[in-house]
């Protein structure tokens, strides 16, 4: 619909004030500071509760009659004498409900963020001036949102309203969050905390929100990704147990932090999952493997897995699983780059360029992991398939298993859980000090 086409639909006074009262609960519920750009899926809710209350106007419209209220309102902050046609009809009518929302701000929250900064509010940017959003406070809005989050549950489509908090901003969390933000999730719902700036500048390429505040994460989020090193799970988790309420579901990332160790960290009944993702979920390629603590029920779960699934593979067992996980698919990445190094080095030493060598090394694994996975086949028998009798494939396996490569490769496995394991005991043991 063409704004033409919408100014002539007039707005009766009635109408509008249910609007704007709307958009201002909504606000409030979403903890919004009142200049951010409001995104569509907020404008689809204030247009059902318009139309139940018996008001009929299309989306677009409500869009249209919120940009023609914001700009009165910079217009009056501009010139606030400026004569009455300069502003909207019946302007002085909605003139303290405007107020209220577009100067509606949240006081800072501990010492994250330095708050000396220039508020220049201008009608383009509608307020996303700072570098760091403005730190929000933690109001006791765990019922108003625990509706929301038992609606996602139900319908794990919906999880584009969910709010997405990262604590730390290392390779996991980047990659987990743009797997996430390749489906229905904004990146406006997302927001990520790290104790520098170091690693928080490739967020916000992302259009994601960042802080210094791991309190102002949680806040602020439905489902909160704990993914620091695991000797910060303790600290972190003291930070901010207190501000963790049931609307909460709390992921961890940390190798070795158990779930049991969560949850003594945290308060009772806290929803905790215990998440190992692996490097590729950077490109959306990942291997992911998580398990439900004792008061994640099966559709947090669901949740999880609509919510990851752009990452990559994504499966559900049990906690003996997750690390396994990490000495087959975790470290297992690694393990990988070193068989795809030896494979370049090997056709460098026979005379092949190093870039090509290198090139085709890694079109090579990945061909044959798209193979394996795609086919279903086992590997033993896409192996047969490539050798002859006599051929070059069989001579070179016979090297390979010369040198023990698949005795190897298993104990690297197996050293790496076990040495997953033995982290979960030392912060096990840590905890209970």
């Amino acid at each position: 619909m063409d704004d033409a086409c919408m100014k002539k639909q007039n707005w009766d006074v009635k109408e509008t004030e249910l609007f704007l009262e709307i958009l201002k609960d909504l606000d409030m519920k979403k903890c919004l500071d009142g200049r951010k750009v409001r995104n569509n899926t907020l404008f689809k809710v204030a247009h059902r509760r318009m139309t139940a209350a018996g008001y009929h106007r299309s989306v677009d419209q409500l869009k249209f009659r919120w940009k023609l209220l914001k700009s009165a309102y910079y217009k009056c902050k501009r010139a606030p004498n400026s004569p009455a046609p300069t502003k909207i009809q019946g302007w002085w009518r909605y003139e303290k409900t405007m107020v209220a929302i577009m100067e509606s701000r949240h006081p800072l929250v501990g010492a994250g963020v330095n708050s000396d900064r220039n508020d220049e509010v201008t009608e383009d940017s509608d307020g996303d001036a700072s570098m760091l959003h403005w730190p929000q406070p933690c109001p006791d809005n765990s019922t108003q949102n625990l509706d929301l989050i038992v609606g996602i549950k139900m319908d794990p489509e919906m999880d584009s309203q969910l709010k997405i908090g990262f604590i730390g901003a290392g390779n996991m969390a980047y990659g987990i969050a743009k797997g996430i933000l390749s489906g229905n999730t904004l990146a406006e719902n997302i927001q990520v905390s790290a104790p520098s700036v170091r690693n928080l500048g490739r967020f916000q390429e992302l259009g994601v929100a960042v802080t210094h505040s791991n309190i102002e994460v949680v806040c602020g989020s439905d489902v909160v990704f704990l993914a620091v090193k695991p000797h910060l799970i303790p600290p972190v988790l003291n930070e901010i147990a207190q501000h963790v309420t049931d609307r909460h579901i709390v992921v961890s990332v940390a190798a070795g932090i158990t779930l049991a160790t969560l949850e003594e960290l945290l308060p009772e009944n806290t929803v905790t999952v215990r998440l190992m993702p692996n490097l590729p979920c950077m490109v959306q390629e990942g291997a992911l493997i998580f398990a439900r603590g004792s008061h994640a029920k099966e559709e947090d779960g669901a949740l999880l897995r609509s919510l990851l699934h752009h990452c990559g593979l994504v499966e559900e067992g049990p906690e003996a699983w997750i690390d396994i996980h990490t000495g087959l698919s975790g470290s297992g990445v690694a393990f990988v780059y070193l068989f795809a190094e030896a494979l370049a080095e090997g056709a460098v030493k026979m005379g092949m360029p190093s870039s090509l060598a290198h090139s085709i090394a890694s079109q090579t694994v990945l061909g044959a992991g798209r193979l394996m996975r795609d086919t279903g086949k086992h590997p033993a028998q896409l192996r047969s398939e490539v050798c002859t009798p006599g051929g070059t494939t069989i001579y070179g396996l016979h090297m390979l298993e010369q040198g023990g490569v698949r005795a190897s490769t298993m104990s690297a496995v197996e050293s790496a859980t076990e040495r997953a394991r033995e982290l979960g005991r030392k912060s096990a043991a840590a905890n209970r000090k």
